[in-house]
């Protein structure tokens, strides 16, 4: 019987959502049916009908989506009953000490706002690409950066994200997915 996954993305200016794509090719080569939504379709979707859930939230302004806070509360009880796994892509991952899910503050506020504990949890460092942006989007960000010493000229683009990471996080969401409903959670695994 094919498993079932669900990836459910929010995504501003389709960094995670490119993160979410690896993760949806990886779950399909390894036998799976994959739902891949963004969270603005997914009023209705309902984890329940899935083997595994995953979850991809981008920070905008440091704040995770409200609509991703809503969906992990509504559904905390199944996605907590189910392999499931969640991951944030902020800017600030791209610094040493805030790159991992116990240490990046995003994970941490986002993991304090809902009851839902994650089996897996990562964080992926995004991209900056101040071309793309709209005049206030890039007024901000550009001050975000100057106040944390990232760079600031306006034709800067860098891709902070390391894929390497996104894959074995890819090959371990193919392992619990593998695994089913006897998953079991090693010490530690998911907490931040």
């Amino acid at each position: 019987m094919t498993k079932r996954a669900l990836v459910l993305c929010s995504s501003t200016d389709g960094q995670t959502w490119r993160i979410c794509e690896r993760l949806r090719r990886m779950l399909e080569d390894a036998g799976a049916a994959v739902t891949l939504t963004m969270i603005d379709d997914a009023k209705d979707l309902a984890p329940a009908g899935f083997d595994l859930a995953v979850v991809g939230a981008r920070i905008r302004y440091g704040r995770t989506d409200a609509r991703v806070i809503d969906f992990a509360r509504r559904h905390a009880a199944t996605l907590e009953a189910m392999p499931s796994a969640y991951f944030s892509v902020n800017i600030v991952a791209r610094k040493p000490g805030k790159d991992r899910p116990e240490t990046n503050p995003y994970v941490g506020a986002f993991l304090r706002r809902v009851r839902w504990r994650p089996r897996r949890v990562e964080v992926f460092a995004g991209r900056l690409e101040y071309p793309r942006y709209g005049i206030f989007d890039r007024l901000v960000i550009r001050l975000i950066m100057r106040l944390t010493g990232g760079p600031t000229r306006a034709d800067t683009v860098v891709e902070y994200t390391d894929w390497q990471r996104v894959e074995a996080f890819g090959r371990a969401l193919c392992v619990d997915l593998a695994q089913g409903s006897g998953f079991s959670r090693s010490p530690g695994d998911g907490e931040p």
